[in-house]
């Protein structure tokens, strides 16, 4: 009977204790402490082995009914525990909707990234398409395919940035295959070398020289290559091209003029200029008073290109042009100092 007595005894004591309980935490330890495997209702069940078989069998059914209550009662306050916290936690956090709004610091995209995709929508507009090649570059691609001679100075160390051997040691004279980019124009070779005219593309991405970083230099830069290589194209086909794409990006008032130059892919080749709208072609510091800013090269695709990629240059005419962006988000925004586009200072990315 004492058994019995036990028992009991621990169903009062386990409904006080669980009563006087004021958090899930502390309910955890009541349950542990008398329903666990150690626990106060095991220990007092150890001494079924010292009462008589005849009295096991109601001593078992009282236990049975003793920990069922517990468990009931354990259940039934953590739920009630649980309510209360879920409503202590949303007074917490209860929101005054008549307080203002906070407003949100909103990112934006860089200037130089602006400046790329307002060039690209412009050509997309004209029927261009988008090309992409890898910025680690084979000598092939970025000099010989592109007409430039071996003894050319910017096939020089001073120039350009070879790629090192695996054990640190610059490559023999002869082995230097592999290069950053030195312009993406190398899109332009391996677009027409897999491709038949017509071609109408524009080639958007990083290149790299070694320049010493100043007001108007830097090692990493970005351009914009363009090529255009169908029937019957002329070089006033070029320069129409040339001042839509002027018009669209300084002002439907600019004016654009085209002087002899010289590059290795084109021949004829010129510098292109567009008028200066700061002064509207008067002269002003911007232009150096002259009325004019250079915006880009450009010119005819030179026939020893056609030739690399396995076009007759006597059948096949086209046009290619390349601008550096960070001159032309210079120009347009007034920013005096490429190296402020690399810099992630706040204070002038903001102004974009």
């Amino acid at each position: 009977m004492s058994l019995k007595n036990d028992l009991q005894d621990l169903k009062k004591a386990g409904l006080e204790a669980v009563s006087r309980v004021g958090s899930v935490e502390e309910l955890e330890e009541i349950r542990v402490e008398y329903l666990g495997r150690k626990g106060k209702l095991t220990r007092v069940l150890k001494g079924l082995k010292n009462i008589s078989p005849a009295e096991r069998p109601a001593v078992g059914k009282l236990s049975n009914e003793v920990r069922e209550i517990l468990h009931k009662d354990l259940e039934i306050k953590k739920k009630e525990l649980s309510r209360l916290a879920e409503e202590e936690k949303l007074e917490l956090e209860a929101i005054d909707i008549t307080l203002p709004g906070k407003i949100p610091h909103i990112g934006r995209k860089h200037i130089l990234t602006q400046v790329i995709e307002e060039i690209t929508d412009i050509f997309i507009g004209l029927g261009y398409q988008v090309a992409e090649g890898p910025e680690i570059e084979l000598d092939y691609y970025n000099f010989e395919a592109l007409n430039t001679p071996p003894d050319h100075p910017a096939r020089s160390l001073q120039d350009t940035f070879y790629v090192r051997t695996a054990d640190g040691g610059r490559q023999p004279a002869e082995e230097k295959e592999v290069l950053l980019r030195t312009h993406t124009s190398p899109v332009q070779i391996r677009v027409m070398e897999k491709s038949e005219p017509p071609i109408y593309i524009i080639a958007p991405g990083k290149a790299y020289r070694r320049d010493v970083a100043d007001p108007t230099h830097s090692p990493m830069f970005h351009q914009v290559e363009g090529l255009v290589v169908d029937e019957n194209i002329t070089f006033g086909d070029l320069k129409g091209t040339l001042e839509v794409f002027a018009k669209a990006m300084f002002g439907q008032d600019r004016k654009v003029r085209l002087r002899p130059h010289f590059f290795p892919f084109t021949e004829p080749s010129a510098e292109v200029d567009v008028s200066c709208f700061i002064c509207n072609g008067k002269g002003c510091r911007v232009c150096k008073w002259t009325g004019w800013i250079e915006i880009l090269g450009a010119g005819m695709v030179d026939p020893n290109v056609f030739k690399a990629v396995g076009y007759d240059p006597r059948q096949t005419v086209g046009f290619a042009f390349g601008m550096g962006i960070e001159r032309i988000a210079m120009l347009k925004y007034g920013v005096n100092d490429v190296r402020m586009f690399f810099e992630n200072d706040l204070r002038m990315l903001e102004q974009f």
